[in-house]
């Protein structure tokens, strides 16, 4: 009799997950020390039937934020007061009560603050740039211009769609037709006070009177004027104010704002970063004249920003709170627009009737708007101004999650996050000792998922004999995203040759491509990523 010896039970584990998402819920306690993470990473090798999950491996798409459950408003009611906060002394501008206030709001017009701490905005005028850097480039948008609540078609038909195209000049030739657009339109009131002065009393009347008559039949002849809108105007937007050596002065003069708002602080975690992202973590300039529109949008990431009216001219703002989003995507689709990379630009009233909150308000010379993290907004020039803005990275536990959230759902949408979240976090884990239990949390589980995930793959690459090179990372290296799905790619790199260019892949697009046909590049060692782990720890204030 033969007896055959039973097999015995096996399990498929894949050599990678199935899919890897930065908000995967972590399987292990954030006590887990590097050393016990990598040796259960190796398990999914060497021993998977005792191999189980360290992060959820299927997870489910991304949705947008719920809508809050609100009672039918009346449109009075959904158009909510801007919170304005006059900043008077040095004490107030610097205080934690102010950076607590914009943190916890939507959106918030700070007056006062840049008269307080003594800010020369004229370093920002058009007349400064132009002496400094006259040949600097300007990304000229052509727009038609309307009212600030008014969008239409070329047939004069209501629509969320903007005509925008773009080119491109130097602060020069924009310079020169900001100040003949100044110019002509003088010129044309002044037409329009004559024929209104011949019209009723031949010019002997009172001038002030004259003048009024002429307000009133413009306004009342507004609505026919714009239904066609003939008229394209320019503007001037993204000049780029990164250079530290073109615009020393300038950038000098934003430092004088307090922590929360700089440009480079250590509690804005774009700081932390270590390399550039243009308009995020440097200054951008916008050189308007009266209709220019930056459309509906929200901040790369869900980041926060800063925006600085120059003057003299004033712009009107229209804000809706982040919990409202997916309410807005929907309409936008509806129209057959994209929310993330189309130009819109919303019906005020639509919005009303859809119960969606608005904030509306006028940004004067001086004036600082704080845009609050996931703020969707759309900004419309009334006069003839410039405006400097930037993004900022509040390091609360609120952010982080609406940045990481964000950044899968542009994954799933096809667009790219600026912010490289994964760079980030350790960034923030090398450079910051975190007193808040939550903030800490979600850093030390990016953690787990980032490091776990990048030794799966090295592990995965041994039992295909495929060669690592290490590469170190250089200071200032830019964070390096997929060519083919634009995702962040976090220290192992998959390489090949593109026409006499070196582009650079995830591993699941590599795999898809054939890996025999990449260079696989190591920039951090598992040593120093141990280390760094397991030095992150919580300081809790005593």
């Amino acid at each position: 009799m033969i007896i055959k010896e039973q097999a015995k039970p096996t399990r498929e584990v894949s050599p990678l997950p199935y899919s890897f998402s930065l908000t995967a819920d972590v399987q292990v306690p954030l006590t887990i020390t590097a050393s016990e993470l990598m040796e259960r990473c190796r398990k999914r090798i060497d021993k998977p039937l005792e191999f189980t999950e360290i992060f959820e491996e299927r997870v489910k798409p991304p949705i947008l934020p719920e809508v809050p459950q609100i009672d039918k408003s009346s449109p009075e009611k959904l158009l909510r007061p801007t919170p304005v906060i006059m900043v008077e002394s040095r004490k107030e501008a610097h205080s934690i009560e102010l950076q607590n206030y914009c943190y916890s709001s939507t959106v918030a017009l700070i007056r006062g603050l840049t008269q307080t701490l003594k800010m020369d905005l004229s370093l920002f005028s058009t007349k400064s740039l132009l002496e400094i850097a006259p040949n600097h480039e300007v990304e000229i948008r052509s727009q038609y211009r309307m009212l600030p609540d008014q969008n239409v078609d070329h047939l004069g038909q209501p629509t969320w769609m903007c005509h925008s195209t773009r080119s491109y000049t130097t602060i020069a030739h924009y310079a020169q037709y900001q100040a003949q657009s100044f110019q002509y339109s003088l010129k044309e009131e002044a037409e329009k006070l004559r024929a209104a002065s011949a019209k009723y009393g031949g010019g002997s009347g009172n001038s002030t009177d004259a003048s009024n008559s002429s307000l009133k039949r413009r306004r009342a002849t507004v609505p026919e004027e714009t239904q066609m809108p003939m008229k394209l105007i320019k503007f001037g937007t993204n000049v780029d104010l990164s250079d530290e050596t073109k615009f020393k002065v300038q950038l000098a003069e934003l430092n004088k704002m307090p922590s929360f708002a700089r440009l480079i602080a250590a509690c804005n975690m774009l700081t932390h970063l270590g390399h550039t992202v243009y308009g995020m973590n440097t200054v951008q300039l916008y050189m308007k004249v009266p209709g220019a529109r930056t459309p509906g949008h929200v901040e790369n990431n869900c980041l926060a920003s800063v925006n600085v009216n120059i003057g003299p001219g004033d712009c009107e703002w229209f804000c809706v709170p982040y919990e409202y989003w997916a309410i807005m995507n929907e309409m936008v689709e509806k129209r057959k627009l994209n929310f993330l990379k189309g130009s819109w630009w919303p019906d005020i009233d639509e919005l009303l009737q859809a119960n969606i909150p608005v904030y509306r308000f006028t940004q004067k010379a001086g004036d600082v708007v704080w845009v609050g993290s996931g703020c969707i907004h759309w900004v419309h020039s009334t006069g003839w101004c410039n405006n400097v803005a930037w993004n900022v990275g509040p390091p609360t536990p609120t952010q982080y999650e609406m940045a990481v959230h964000c950044h899968e759902w542009n994954k799933l949408n096809g667009y790219k996050s600026l912010v490289p979240m994964q760079h980030l976090s350790w960034q923030l884990a090398r450079n910051i000792r975190f007193s808040n239990q939550k903030m800490f949390a979600l850093i030390k589980q990016m953690l787990i998922r980032s490091l776990s995930y990048s030794k799966m793959i090295v592990d995965m690459l041994s039992v295909c004999d495929k060669p690592i090179r290490m590469h170190p990372r250089q200071k200032g290296e830019v964070s390096h995203y997929c060519s083919t799905c634009e995702i962040e790619v976090w220290n192992i790199l998959f390489v090949r040759e593109v026409n006499g260019k070196f582009p650079v892949y995830c591993v699941q697009c590599a795999r898809k491509a054939d890996l025999a046909n990449f260079t696989v590049l190591q920039q951090y060692t598992f040593d120093d990523l141990c280390s760094v782990f397991d030095q992150f720890r919580l300081y809790p204030v005593k």
